[in-house]
C-alpha cells in the first residue's frame, strides 16, 4: 500500500465513523419506529419526553378551571362577571388550552387508557407506569420485534 494511503485512510476512517454512527443511530433510534406516540400523566406522574410525541395531562383542564376561578367573590354576579372578564381577556389562547386539556381527555379514555404514566404508540400498543418515554418505546420495538 502507499505511504500516502495509510496516513490518509485513518482519517477516512474517523470521517466514516463520524458520518455513520450518528446516521444508524438515528435510524434505529427508538423515535424512527414509532409513527404516532401519546404519552397520558397528570401533575402527580411526571414523565421524560423525548420531543415529537403528543402529551396529554389529565389534569390540565382541573388547573385550568382553577385559574379561572382562583379568589372569586362571593356574591354570584361579580363571580360570574369576573370569570367572564377572565375568559375574554385569555382570547384565542385560552380557548385552545382549554379545548386541547378536553380533548385530551377523550382520547385517553377512547384510547383505554387505565393508568398513569402511559406511553401509547401507533393506537395499538401501550406501555404504563414508565415515565421514560424512550425506554417505553424500545420496549414496545422490542415486543414487535419478536412478535410482529
Amino acid at each position: 500500500m502507499p505511504a500516502a494511503f495509510t496516513r490518509f485512510a485513518p482519517g477516512w476512517r474517523t470521517l466514516g465513523l463520524a458520518v455513520a454512527l450518528p446516521a444508524s443511530l438515528a435510524v434505529f433510534s427508538p423515535v424512527t419506529f414509532a409513527a404516532d406516540v401519546v404519552v397520558v400523566t397528570d401533575g402527580h406522574h411526571p414523565v421524560k419526553t423525548m420531543g415529537g410525541e403528543r402529551l396529554i395531562e389529565l389534569d390540565e383542564a382541573p388547573r385550568i378551571e382553577a385559574e379561572l376561578s382562583a379568589n372569586l367573590p362571593t356574591d354570584p354576579d361579580q363571580a360570574t362577571a369576573l370569570v367572564k372578564r377572565r375568559l375574554t381577556q385569555g382570547g384565542t389562547d385560552l380557548q385552545r388550552r382549554i379545548a386541547t386539556a378536553y380533548q385530551g381527555v377523550t382520547d385517553a379514555w377512547s384510547l383505554g387508557i387505565t393508568a398513569v404514566p402511559a406511553v401509547v404508540v401507533d393506537q395499538r400498543y401501550v406501555v404504563y407506569g414508565e415515565p421514560d418515554v424512550a425506554r417505553a418505546i424500545a420496549r414496545i420495538e422490542q415486543h414487535r420485534r419478536t412478535e410482529p
